[in-house]
C-alpha cells in the first residue's frame, strides 16, 4: 500500500471531531480532579462508581481523539487494521444513536429535555452537542480514510465471488443473529409505546437499526444481490456496533452500581445482555467475512496479495518465461 497525503476533506472532518471532543475531555478532567462544575450535588462526583465511570468515559474519548489524529496523518495508514476498526466499531455504534436522536429530541422538546436531576442543563447541551460533532466528524473522517486504505470495499459488488472456508458457518451465525436481534429489536420497539419521548426515540432507533443490521449481515454472508458491497456493510457495521456498544455500556453501569447503575432490571437487563452477545457474534462473523474477502481481492483488507516473482533467480528447472500469463 502506498501512503498518500490525507485529503482536505479527511483533515477537516478530523479537526471537527477533535474540536468537538475537547470540551468534554476538559469537563471530565475537572470532575476527576475534584471540581463540581455543573453539578448541583458535589457529593455525586465523589462517589467511587462515578469516579470510575468518569475515568472510563474520559479514556474512551481520548481513544477517539487519537483515532481522529490518525485519520489526519500519514502514519494512520500504517496502524494495524484491528487497532482502527475495533474502537471505531464500538464508537460509531454508541455515537450513531446520539447523532440521530439528540437533535430530534432537542428540536421537539427544546432545552427542557435535559432539565432535572443533579446535572445542569448546559452540561447536557455541551456534552450531547459535542457527541454530535465528534460523531459526524469521526464517521466522515473514517469513511474517507477507509476509502483511501481499502478502496476495493467501495468499488466491488456484493456478489463478488471469493473462496470462503467458513461460509456455511457464517450463514448459521447470521441466521441465528437475525433471530435474536429481531426479538430484541421488536421488544425495544414495543417499549416506545409507553416511554417518554426521548427514551422512546432512542429505543425506537436502536430497535430499527438492530433489525436492519442483522438483515444486512445475512445479505453480506449470502451474497445473493448485485448492489455495492459497502451499502449492507455500513448497515451491518452500525447495527452490530449499536448492539455491542450500548449493551456493554449498560452492563458496565449495572456492574458498577452507583447513581447511574440503579433502575431498569428485569427484561431490560436481558435485552441489553443478549444485545451485547449478539453484537459480538455479528462483529466476529463480519470480521471473518472481511478477512476471507480480502484474501481474494487486493485492497479489500489489510494484507495485499503477493505478486508472482517473474524475474526471480534463474534455476535450471525454471522454464517459465517472463511473459507467461501476461499476453
Amino acid at each position: 500500500m502506498t501512503e498518500q497525503r490525507p485529503g482536505i476533506g479527511r483533515v477537516t472532518a478530523a479537526i471537527v471531531a477533535i474540536a468537538a471532543m475537547l470540551p468534554y475531555l476538559t469537563l471530565k478532567i475537572l470532575w476527576l480532579t475534584g471540581s463540581s462544575l455543573g453539578v448541583a450535588d458535589p457529593e455525586l462526583m465523589s462517589d467511587p462508581a462515578m469516579t470510575g465511570l468518569n475515568a472510563m468515559t474520559f479514556g474512551m474519548d481520548a481513544v477517539g481523539l487519537v483515532l481522529a489524529l490518525a485519520f489526519s496523518m500519514r502514519w494512520g495508514l500504517r496502524l494495524p487494521a484491528w487497532l482502527v476498526l475495533l474502537p471505531l466499531w464500538v464508537g460509531t455504534g454508541l455515537l450513531s444513536v446520539v447523532v440521530v436522536t439528540a437533535p430530534v429530541a432537542l428540536a421537539a422538546g427544546g432545552a427542557a429535555v435535559f432539565s432535572g436531576g443533579p446535572i445542569a442543563s448546559w452540561v447536557y447541551l455541551m456534552v450531547y452537542g459535542g457527541f454530535v460533532g465528534q460523531g459526524c466528524g469521526l464517521m466522515a473522517a473514517f469513511a474517507l480514510y477507509a476509502r483511501d486504505r481499502w478502496p476495493a470495499v467501495f468499488t466491488t459488488r456484493l456478489g463478488h465471488p471469493f473462496t470462503s472456508a467458513t461460509r456455511s458457518f457464517q450463514e448459521v451465525v447470521a441466521w441465528g443473529a437475525l433471530l435474536v436481534a429481531g426479538a430484541t429489536g421488536v421488544i425495544r420497539l414495543s417499549w416506545t409505546v409507553s416511554e417518554p419521548f426521548t427514551a422512546a426515540l432512542q429505543d425506537g432507533f436502536k430497535g430499527l437499526l438492530t433489525i436492519a443490521g442483522a438483515l444486512a449481515l445475512l445479505a453480506l454472508v449470502r451474497r445473493r444481490a448485485s448492489g455495492p458491497f459497502w451499502r449492507p456493510l455500513v448497515v451491518a457495521w452500525l447495527g452490530s456496533g449499536v448492539l455491542f456498544g450500548w449493551g456493554l455500556y449498560a452492563m458496565i453501569l449495572r456492574s458498577a452500581g452507583g447513581p447511574l447503575g440503579s433502575g431498569s432490571g428485569g427484561i431490560a437487563d436481558f435485552v441489553e445482555l443478549f444485545g451485547l452477545l449478539t453484537g459480538l457474534v455479528m462483529g466476529m462473523c463480519g470480521a471473518f467475512l472481511l478477512v476471507e474477502r480480502s484474501a481474494g481481492r487486493s485492497g479489500v483488507g489489510d494484507v495485499q496479495p503477493v505478486q508472482d516473482a517473474l524475474e526471480g533467480e534463474d534455476r535450471e528447472r525454471d522454464r517459465q518465461t517472463a511473459d507467461h500469463g501476461h499476453r
